[in-house]
């Protein structure tokens, strides 16, 4: 829990620039944002607390100057640079709303998210954004009016950001920005977060800055980090996960956020920062254990020997603090020993040494991921809640796990499971109901508060809530049975070689599964053995998938088993449609994308 921290008002009074004000005064000199800069040789550029703030109220005159007023919804496609992150902080000064769109929604939902906000400017990173939206200007259906770029080579005729930053300098008056700020309430609306889906259109789910708050305060109350802890912010911002740990708990803790623009360089950033803390959805805890696993395959015997005993010495002790019990002195000390060791020095090769809250959301996580990492000492602490809970509803706790569950409700909510298996929750952070087109809302909680969060679980007698699949996913086969596809693909994943799959089996009599090779594991298992060229066509490497397949239905009922399958050559990712920004399945997508081969599954003699 955070005890370094004023509170500068009552809590239900509270809102995101009251906790700025208060960062400036009481931390102003402590790094709050940091960026790679190519004017910086590539090195980080730092603003304090005092400097962000300082930004945020130039800023703040510069939107003004633009038109934007209090209550309007501002739209922005940009990636983790500080230009986002720190417009959203002004926009939120103005009593304005700050809406991100995902670099990878396509045109019509760029166009229905235009469309249903009423936003009259967005503000873009550069070419190819200011392309994608300028047809959006000739709309006479979409309101919006005027666009800003960021990057002044991909601007075009379009006014620049750093015009905008001029104006503001110009007409920035402090009296004004005070004023301004201190005008908002606890109950007005902080942010719009447009649901990506799985699904047709975006839903627009409305959060308060006291929802935002509240959810802070709680999560606070569970989660164990280092004062002004540091966090590598590279999830977008149009996702409830990457929005509170990127923007709001850090403005509530007066952390320090470290943007990395580019996915792909998550991991060497994370080697060269030695972060305290790392929050990933399952896909991302995935892929990094794959990328050590391959590593670890090209060790010598001896030392990978040495490896995986010291794992199974930390798989005991995190054993034990699972069952709530204290390690044994002889355990504690093996695991002090082989933690200083053995692991932390594989741990240091990616930046990992140093975590002491690691997390996951968004989907369920594969068991074996969960076992591989507290083989590390990494108890990766899972948690689930929707976009419309504010984001985390349930979490497991450094003094309070169960590893494979999503854990217990933050202190204040409340849920149960209905009879056909649903989620249901109820609590101050549960949102009230989707946002209309005309600033209405559609309400969507029952008589007595409980919303239907769409998602299938169990509670144990312990509290821990545990994930099984999406109802709308649940597969039905024509033998009446209920499939979830989440249990057999995160079953069929446990081999190294198989990173991403699919289950189909709706109205059939048995199920067939779409695979993918990890793109990591797989050229380090084939290298190991001599294979050359593409090793999804290798006889080796699909022979072990079949194995692997095998394997996995003798862990599944007959029900659930795998009866066809085929291997794919792709990796599914959200620029090529088949994965969200949240890195979830789009299941529709998929089927459509190979319905051609699904139905070859099933027809005689498919393979």
């Amino acid at each position: 829990m955070t005890t370094i921290l004023r509170i500068p008002t009552k809590t239900d009074r509270l809102t995101l620039p009251a906790l700025l004000a208060r960062n400036a005064e009481d931390h102003g000199d402590l790094p709050a944002l940091s960026w790679r800069s190519p004017d910086n040789g590539d090195g980080w550029t730092t603003l304090t607390w005092s400097e962000v703030r300082r930004e945020a109220a130039v800023l703040a005159a510069g939107y003004a100057a633009h038109g934007v007023a209090r209550g309007q919804q501002v739209l922005m496609m940009m990636g983790n640079r500080p230009e986002h992150w720190l417009s959203d902080l002004a926009l939120t000064h103005l009593g304005a709303v700050p809406v991100t769109v995902y670099g990878t929604a396509a045109p019509g939902q760029i166009a229905h998210i235009a469309r249903h906000s009423g936003a009259r400017l967005a503000v873009v990173e550069g070419a190819r954004e200011r392309e994608l939206w300028e047809p959006l200007l000739d709309d006479p259906t979409v309101p919006l009016e005027a666009l800003l770029v960021v990057e002044p080579e991909g601007a075009g005729d379009r006014p620049t950001y750093a015009s905008l930053h001029a104006a503001g300098r110009q007409a920035y008056d402090e009296a004004e920005f005070d004023a301004a700020w201190r005008a908002s309430g606890a109950d007005d609306t902080l942010t719009v977060v447009y649901t990506s889906g799985t699904t047709g259109d975006p839903k627009a789910v409305p959060l308060t800055h006291r929802s935002v708050v509240v959810n802070a305060l709680a999560l606070d109350r569970v989660v164990e980090l280092p004062d002004h802890v540091a966090h590598i912010c590279y999830l977008p911002f149009a996702h409830i996960a990457e929005r509170m740990l990127g923007i709001y708990l850090p403005v509530f803790r007066a952390s320090h956020v470290h943007l990395c623009a580019d996915t792909a360089a998550v991991a060497s950033t994370a080697r060269a920062l030695h972060p305290a803390q790392f929050f990933g959805v399952p896909r991302v805890w995935e892929k990094l254990a794959a990328s050590v696993r391959a590593a670890l395959a090209t060790l010598p015997e001896e030392q990978r020997a040495a490896i995986e005993a010291a794992g199974e010495t930390a798989r005991e002790h995190v054993a034990f603090r699972e069952r709530g019990e204290q390690p044994p002195a002889e355990l504690e000390t093996a695991y002090r020993r082989v933690k200083e060791t053995v692991l932390d020095p594989v741990l240091s090769l990616a930046g990992f040494e140093r975590l002491v809250w690691t997390a996951s959301a968004s989907a369920p996580m594969p068991l074996d991921v969960v076992r591989f990492w507290a083989g590390f000492g990494i108890v990766v602490m899972d948690a689930w809640g929707l976009t419309e809970t504010v984001g985390v509803f349930t979490t497991n706790s450094p003094s309070a796990f169960r590893l494979g569950s999503v854990g217990r409700p933050l202190e204040g909510l409340e849920l149960r499971i209905a009879d056909d298996g649903e989620i249901l929750v109820r609590g101050e952070t549960v949102f009230a109901g989707y946002l209309r087109a005309d600033g209405t809302v559609d309400e969507a909680l029952d008589a007595d508060g409980w919303f239907p969060t769409g998602d299938i679980g169990r509670v144990d007698d312990d509290g821990y809530l545990w994930l099984t699949d999406r109802k709308k996913e649940m597969i039905i086969t024509s033998t009446g049975k209920n499939v979830s596809p989440a249990l057999v693909e995160n079953t069929l994943k446990e081999h190294p070689l198989i990173g991403q799959a699919l289950v189909h089996g709706d109205g059939h009599s048995y199920l067939v599964a779409l695979l993918v090779l990890d793109g990591e594991m797989t050229p380090a298992w084939a290298a190991a053995r001599g294979i050359e060229g593409d090793p999804a066509t290798h006889p080796a490497v699909r022979e072990e998938v079949a194995r692997a397949v095998e394997a996995a239905n003798a862990r599944l009922n007959r029900t659930e088993q795998i009866k066809r399958y085929r291997l794919l050559e792709r990796e599914w990712g959200p620029g090529t449609g088949e994965l969200t920004p949240s890195l979830k399945l789009r299941r529709r997508v998929i089927r459509d994308r190979y319905a051609e081969v699904l139905d070859a599954l099933y027809a005689e003699g498919g393979s």
